[in-house]
């Protein structure tokens, strides 16, 4: 598949000097040669950058592993980059097409791509940030932290600076499908046929492999993290708590930042808003890292 080139003001943005910027967006870019239809990604680049060689802000969309888009990116990509960076969104195969070893490796080939061509378009391969939101929060905070997906595309965490999942309730997957079935016994539902249970392979040894939280150590190299939720949903408030408190405990630079007149979806929707508080923890996280 070509690729095909948007040259587009895609909305007026004022840069820090009052300067309305335009953006660049490349579509539909095959990250695995001859491979499916999902193996794409889009890349969003300054309209005139001022510097070359630009930090990258690698984007995973949500939606449960079954549905999602890359073009599910709401005001980031106009906002960031604005702020210098360069921003890629990445479409990946669902479920229950393939399985979940399958959809985290899609992932993975993704950002592999992006290290050995993002150059082409102004980006840094060696500072780059990876982030999500839902299912793509698990997504980004197992391939942050779970070192083999990376290792078996030829990549350390070295090119990693940061990592940002946004609410997510799979971090620890034992615990979220204990939690939901205990609920549903309970108060009497209908158990899942479909749930995170199955999701994740039906296999208890599965489940903690999957699990974010399992593979943390300390001096593996992995990177910061800024773990954004919706305090009002108990799930993902406890499983960035969760998360926060593992990582914590490896010594891994941390902030978990629980944004309460929200939701799920408008938490990642309102991300670029000037005056969207969980909007100033994500650029007070990255601006340090981009000069290192």
């Amino acid at each position: 598949m070509n690729p095909k080139l948007i040259l587009a003001i895609v909305f007026p943005l004022l840069s820090l000097n009052n300067v309305a910027l335009a953006q660049k967006l490349t579509s539909d870019i095959p990250y695995v040669e001859n491979g499916h239809n999902r193996h794409v990604l889009d890349i969003y680049t300054p309209e005139n950058p001022t510097k070359k060689s630009l930090p990258v802000l690698f984007w995973i969309h949500g939606g449960g592993w079954q549905v999602g888009d890359k073009s599910d990116v709401a005001l980031k990509p106009k906002v960031l980059t604005d702020r210098g960076f360069v921003f890629v969104s990445t479409n990946y195969r669902l479920l229950p097409e393939v399985n979940m070893e399958e959809l985290i490796a899609d992932v993975a080939k993704s950002l592999a791509w992006v290290h050995k061509h993002i150059a082409k378009y102004g980006g840094d391969p060696n500072r780059i940030f990876v982030g999500g939101h839902s299912a793509g929060a698990q997504l980004a905070a197992l391939i942050c932290i779970d070192d083999r997906y990376l290792k078996k595309e030829g990549l350390s965490f070295d090119v990693l600076k940061g990592c940002i999942p946004v609410d997510g309730d799979t971090y620890d997957i034992p615990k979220i499908i204990m939690t939901a079935e205990f609920r549903q016994a309970l108060y009497g539902g209908k158990m899942f046929t479909f749930g995170h249970r199955q999701k994740f392979g039906n296999d208890p040894e599965k489940h903690v492999d999957f699990s974010a939280v399992t593979h943390v150590k300390k001096g593996k190299g992995i990177p910061p993290f800024l773990i954004l939720y919706f305090p009002g949903n108990p799930n993902t408030r406890a499983q960035a708590r969760r998360l926060e408190s593992v990582l914590k405990a490896s010594e891994i630079p941390t902030t978990a930042y629980g944004k309460s007149d929200s939701n799920h979806s408008r938490l990642n929707n309102d991300l670029g808003k000037p005056d969207d508080p969980a909007t100033q923890q994500l650029y007070q996280f990255l601006d340090p890292l981009v000069s290192q």
